[in-house]
């Protein structure tokens, strides 16, 4: 079995490096600081102070944490994540859903994060030499824009590749960081033909790494070690002594937010993940195809990230629904129609923090909270990737689609219709062997397709405490590396 994540040294390179970062003055945070931003210097915290959360400025890798304070400009860290619990008054069910924000990353996703335990790794053993290297960094949208962000930040140059047909913010933000972007055919569903794309930059240059985030395990680390924390921290806070952790549910995506549930069923071992997927395209229920709207998730293969083993459930969510919520929750109208359901000014004043994945992400705990029968006592927890920031340019063109302004009644259809009358169906609890058929499926896009090793697949279901055990016990070990390089760049914030 190759080694999980490499952290083999290349000292020539490494030299190289050093160097290059030096003259940058970049300072390299660790998970730990990430988790609890209480390990952060002051000097840091000082600079943090004179810096907006997006600026194209190395001090703000130090912003890649849940923690952040919900502002624009100058924000330092609040002791608990930001995130709104969505009432029965817009659920319809009584268990408490917990979604925690991603809004107040750089970029405005957690992507930020993934993609920095992709990048760093390779740059703190010398693997990486950013005076040569280019990061290509393929997705179907808001990783590349984490990449491409935290590229910028380290001082290399970088490749962002997404779909066409990706809302028009992504590009016009990715055209100011990004060294090159490149659209590929299709939309949220053709995550092959970025493969393809990476395949043929590899043929034709030689300077390229390909940052993938649907294999690269620092994805998962980076969720396991720092977003498994972040909703321990909420539940923690939130549980009292009769609540109850049931469980966590995710949309797939490139599976790396996944982690987190594993640590979270490391520390409660009833709890259950549930995985989300687009009914049009029901790849984990059905080994389908199809196209769908929900921005933010993959489809049409498991990712080789995913841990497929500990996982209990699969929901399909028809992205209908998915844009009726997310409508409902971001018009004017809509909040007012919630408002008169009852709904507090304290959680109207969060729904712009739900973008059409985190709509996906909330119908998927109301079918997991209606399939368990939960109650008010249940807590079930998910994330909210990104926010309606970045989809702006969708809300007006359902307005034109469908031809008129949204309105009260248009508000109450919604509701009605995309949210309280989701039911149980397309939905699977798994088995063992429902879970080996999944996995089975990594195959055709990993072994065949992408290169990897048939002895590392099947290590990820056979071997598992020596794959994912010990993956979950990586992260020392990588900010050991982190701290080293840091001593070897001297680099002091003032």
């Amino acid at each position: 079995m190759k080694s999980l994540i490499d952290l083999t040294i290349n000292e020539e390179h490494l030299k190289k490096t050093v160097q290059s970062v030096k003259e940058k003055e970049i300072l390299i945070p660790t998970l730990a600081q990430m988790k609890d931003p209480n390990k952060i210097p002051a000097s840091v915290k000082d600079k943090l102070k004179k810096t907006g959360l997006w600026d194209v400025n190395p001090i703000n890798l130090f912003r890649i944490s849940w923690k952040n304070e919900p502002v624009k400009d100058g924000g330092l860290y609040n002791p608990l994540p930001n995130y709104v619990e969505i009432p029965p008054e817009i659920s319809g069910v009584k268990a408490r859903i917990i979604a925690m924000s991603g809004k107040y990353f750089p970029t405005g996703a957690h992507k930020v994060g993934a993609s920095f335990a992709c990048l760093v790794p390779r740059l703190v053993s010398g693997q990486f030499d950013p005076k040569y290297h280019e990061a290509v960094w393929p997705s179907t949208g808001n990783y590349c824009r984490g990449g491409a962000y935290n590229s910028a930040l380290l001082g290399c140059k970088s490749i962002a590749i997404l779909p066409e047909n990706m809302s028009k913010e992504r590009f016009d933000w990715l055209k100011t960081v990004a060294g090159e972007v490149i659209a590929t055919p299709g939309s949220e569903s053709n995550v092959k033909e970025i493969y393809d794309k990476t395949w043929e930059l590899r043929r034709t240059r030689d300077n390229v790494v390909i940052f993938n985030q649907f294999g690269e395990l620092g994805n998962h680390l980076w969720h396991y070690e720092v977003t498994g924390n972040a909703m321990h921290d909420i539940i923690k806070a939130e549980i009292g002594s009769k609540g109850k952790f049931a469980g966590v549910c995710l949309t797939s995506g490139s599976a790396g937010t996944l982690g987190s549930g594993d640590y979270l069923k490391d520390q409660y071992p009833q709890a259950k993940i549930a995985v989300g997927e687009a009914l049009q395209c029901p790849t984990l229920l059905n080994n389908g195809f199809g196209e769908h709207r929900i921005e933010g998730i993959g489809d049409k293969h498991i990712p080789w990230v995913h841990n497929v083993k500990n996982t209990d459930m699969v929901i399909a969510i028809d992205d209908n629904d998915s844009l009726g919520l997310f409508r409902l929750l971001n018009e004017p109208a809509g909040q007012t129609y919630l408002r008169e359901q009852g709904v507090s000014e304290e959680v109207i004043s969060k729904l712009s923090w739900v973008g059409i994945s985190g709509a996906a992400n909330i119908l998927s705990c109301i079918k997991f909270a209606k399939y368990y029968e939960l109650t008010e006592n249940d807590i079930v927890m998910t994330v909210l990737t990104d926010s309606a920031e970045m989809y702006q340019s969708r809300l007006r063109e359902m307005e034109e689609e469908r031809g008129n302004k949204y309105r009260s009644l248009n508000a109450a259809i919604d509701h009605n219709k995309n949210v309280l009358a989701v039911r149980t169906d397309s939905m699977e609890e798994l088995t063992y062997q429902t879970k080996k058929r999944i996995h089975n499926l990594k195959y055709y896009t990993w072994i065949e397709q992408q290169e990897y090793d048939v002895e590392d697949l099947n290590a990820q279901w056979y071997d598992y405490d020596e794959y994912w055990g010990k993956l979950h016990q990586m992260g020392p070990e990588l900010d050991k590396l982190i701290e080293e390089f840091n001593e070897r760049t001297g680099v002091v914030i003032q």
